[in-house]
């Protein structure tokens, strides 16, 4: 499938690599605003065009798809434009900065029968799937609630606050694992490298059934960590993306109400205790699963992981805590994806 990349900056270098190495793929044109950019690629890559035109490249008919790896304020007018070409589109998150402009590139792409995708890159991880399966178990219980923390050092992105370009992931994956999306949130964030763009990030958010997620997020933590962990009635899972042996860990413990007790007391409550486990998980990299997710749904027609409609729910979200960051924590009400 002849492909063409739209922005090869710091992540779209990645689209780059992973584009030239797939069997399944090839990356015919790379577009940039930096000449310097280019002349790098075209010294490795030879036999790849390169261009600062993303409208000619868009219209050339060799091209199949694009990948739009450009600064997020930049995603809607490539993407429409690429939707006029009739080119299938992997677009990386956020989708755009507004959700109603998600919603209509979204129905523009449905109308004019090309793929939209989205790059929530950790709905294609491996051991998000692998955690997925395991929360699906009888043994694990109900849902209680999910936490996730992304901190780092940098990298300080010019286009988006932290919030955006972090907590995107998570609340991606919370809506994979719950198959809910959540009714409403609170946030709060702190701007302490410079004023009007937060670089921490605090949010609780509500899920259908009393489920609670909360998510934090940093640029200016020297502890990085990447983490979910969903507690259940009966375990505890662990998701450590930095963990390349042991990605995932089962803790078997919990503790629940028993509605058997006949005397109240310490004894209405059931505290299990058990093995600690670490399941086998076949990690490919994420960025070449969803690539091939891609061009799959093209090829055979199926929906995306990470549609348009999916994006735009993540982008509802962020909205909704950007909103309530705004109002200094105030819970404000999601709209529902249609």
């Amino acid at each position: 499938m002849n492909i063409a990349l739209i922005g090869c900056g710091y992540w779209g270098k990645n689209y780059l690599r992973v584009l030239d190495e797939l069997a399944e793929t090839n990356l015919v044109e790379v577009v940039d605003q930096n000449p310097a950019v280019l002349a790098q690629v075209k010294n490795k890559y030879p036999l790849i065009q390169t261009s600062t035109d993303y409208t000619a490249t868009l219209a050339k008919s060799n091209i199949d798809a694009v990948v739009v790896a450009t600064t997020a304020s930049t995603h809607l007018p490539i993407a429409e434009e690429a939707i006029r070409n009739g080119k299938h589109l992997l677009v990386e998150k956020p989708l755009t900065i507004d959700p109603a402009d998600c919603l209509r590139l979204t129905e523009r792409a449905e109308k004019a029968g090309v793929l939209l995708m989205v790059g929530h890159t950790f709905l294609y991880n491996d051991s998000v799937r692998k955690m997925k399966d395991i929360l699906k178990e009888d043994a694990s219980g109900e849902i209680y609630y999910l936490t996730a923390r992304r901190n780092h050092l940098g990298t300080i992105r010019e286009d988006v606050s932290a919030l955006w370009d972090l907590a995107a992931h998570d609340i991606a994956i919370f809506t994979y694992l719950l198959d809910q999306e959540p009714l409403s949130l609170s946030a709060v964030g702190g701007c302490y490298l410079r004023e009007g763009r937060e670089d921490v990030c605090f949010m609780t958010l509500n899920y259908p059934g009393g489920v609670m997620g909360h998510i934090q997020v940093s640029w200016v933590d020297a502890n990085k960590v990447r983490e979910v962990i969903a507690i259940t009635g009966k375990r505890r899972v662990l998701f450590n993306d930095l963990d390349s042996l042991e990605s995932i860990r089962v803790f078997e413990k919990g503790i629940s109400f028993d509605e058997g007790a006949e005397s109240f007391g310490e004894f209405q409550y059931l505290l299990r205790d058990g093995n600690i486990f670490s399941p086998k998980v076949e990690r490919k990299e994420p960025l070449k699963n969803q690539c091939l997710h891609f061009v799959h749904c093209i090829e055979d027609g199926s929906r995306p992981v990470s549609d348009g409609r999916n994006g735009t729910m993540v982008v509802r979200v962020l909205r909704a805590a950007s909103e309530s960051m705004r109002q200094h924590g105030k819970e404000v009400f999601i709209e529902k994806s249609a």
